[in-house]
């Protein structure tokens, strides 16, 4: 029999699913909502699969797990210890269950991520001898990091961050260094504690790399507990929707809507989210969106920033477009948009006074405006504002500079000073995004669509030392942002 794991990567949540089969049964570990993909990949193994595996109650996406299980018959194990509002086969520490007669897995406590995560060692069979091949670590041993320890409110983190480090050892001495380690999180995830550092990674590596594996715990847990940033609003809707048992999901597609209906949609102050490329959307838009392209990570953005239950409509340039966005969005629990519209931006406007430009600069601009060089056409910058994390702005930013991270624009618009404002992030997908609201709320903005590492060379004064990596404007896949 073919032993494999295959990875499925949805990469802009930067997550993992894991199919593991022996060529004729297979076991699935922490599905994503969109069980089509799975199931497609099953069926061009020709394989069955028997069991799903939840490693935790999953925060940052809604899982396929409990829909996956209906449609193939398959067991669905989940932590004994969760309170769930759904059948399934209760799983504790220790546990042993048997697959086929050459692949089997071992429930294993790691609490850490949540209080009642746990890994799973996957055993193959060679001539009746198991033999342990990886672990399935959800959220707890990550690529060179651990799962964050604080989604379930500041007064458990730094317990939490104690069981991280003792999960993450006792993985250590349970397997040979060179046990594979299959995460879930770490690829761009806001569940990771960090930025992931290797595309795959084993036991002997992470004892290497790891700083879990590496420091005392009180040293770990002070490095963990510091580093930590803040994570998406949604995450409170999606931890509740996978305890009571999230419903099938529907990808059909939604209803067309025309320009007049979109002008209404705009007036009533509900969310028309612009999903071309970021260029696209500065050289014409309708006014009243949200630039959100689809070339960056963006349901993770718009769910951070929506009020949740907003109606979403979406625009895009074509019906494949809108559908990559439907797909993205059950992902967290968006289910059904309000409407859909597809083309150029003209066409979306009732009148040519509903489009409207945003201005794109770059660092090397900037540094001429702040010099008495302004660029022609180009307002005076009376304001940089910096929508970068809390962790980006401490590694480094621009002098005189303020900083209003994204996920807070919304209800801090009024904070910003008058004026006008030019805006940045790491790249300029966040910036255009900001740039779109500031817009919206009548301020003449300047969007710096430039990367952040190319600042100080373009004679842009910083205060600290600014880190390169800027892991939270692109999608995890590293597509163009």
């Amino acid at each position: 029999m073919t032993f494999n794991v295959s990875v499925l990567a949805t990469s802009s949540l930067g997550d993992r699913s894991y199919l593991a089969t022996d060529g004729q049964v297979a076991v699935v570990v922490d599905p994503q909502r969109d069980i089509d993909r799975i199931l497609y990949l099953a069926g061009a193994a020709g394989v069955r699969i028997t069991h799903v595996v939840e490693t935790h109650i999953h925060n940052d996406y809604v899982s396929g797990g409990l829909d996956l299980a209906r449609v193939t018959g398959a067991h669905y194990l989940v932590a004994a210890a969760e309170q769930v509002e759904f059948e399934r086969l209760p799983v504790t520490d220790g546990d042993t269950l048997t697959v086929s007669d050459t692949m089997r897995l071992r429930a294993t406590a790691t609490p850490g991520h949540t209080f009642h995560h746990l890994s799973y060692i996957l055993d193959h069979a060679n001539d009746g001898d198991w033999q342990p091949v990886g672990v399935f670590t959800g959220g707890s041993l990550l690529f060179g990091t651990t799962g964050r320890t604080d989604l379930l409110g500041q007064q458990h983190t730094h317990e939490l961050a104690h069981h991280q480090h003792t999960s993450a050892r006792r993985l250590a001495d349970l397997l040979p260094d060179g046990a594979e380690v299959w995460p879930t999180h770490g690829f761009g995830s806001f569940c990771s504690a960090s930025q992931t550092d290797a595309p795959e990674s084993t036991i002997g590596r992470e004892k290497e790399v790891n700083p879990v594996l590496r420091l005392a715990a009180d040293d770990f847990i002070a490095e963990t507990l510091s580093g930590l940033d803040a994570y998406p609003a949604y995450y409170a809707h999606t931890g509740a929707t996978n305890r009571n048992g999230p419903a099938p999901v529907h990808l059909t597609p939604v209803a067309r809507i025309d320009a007049a209906e979109l002008r209404r949609r705009v007036r009533a102050g509900e969310w028309v989210v612009d999903l071309r490329h970021r260029r696209a959307y500065a050289a014409a838009h309708l006014v009243g969106t949200v630039s959100l392209g689809l070339d960056g990570a963006m349901s993770t953005w718009l769910g951070w920033l929506i009020s949740w239950g907003t109606p979403v409509t979406l625009l895009a340039e074509t019906a494949a477009q809108i559908a990559e966005a439907q797909r993205e969005l059950v992902r967290i629990g968006i289910d059904r948009p309000a409407g859909q519209a597809t083309g150029e931006a003209e066409r979306w406007a009732a009148d040519r006074e509903q489009l409207r430009k945003l201005p794109l600069a770059d660092f090397a601009a900037l540094a001429a405006a702040r010099a008495g060089r302004l660029p022609t056409g180009l307002p005076t910058p009376d304001v940089v504002l910096d929508v970068r994390m809390a962790n980006e702005w401490t590694a480094g930013h621009i002098a005189g500079a303020v900083h209003l991270p994204l996920p807070e624009l919304p209800r801090r618009l009024a904070d910003l000073p008058t004026g006008a404002v030019w805006v940045h992030c790491g790249s300029g997908y966040r910036a255009t995004a900001a740039g779109s609201l500031l817009a919206n709320a009548g301020r003449d903005v300047v969007v710096i669509d430039d990367r952040f590492a190319a600042a100080e060379a373009a004679g842009i004064t910083l205060d600290g030392t600014e880190a390169t990596r800027t892991p939270h404007d692109a999608a995890p896949t590293g597509r163009r942002s």
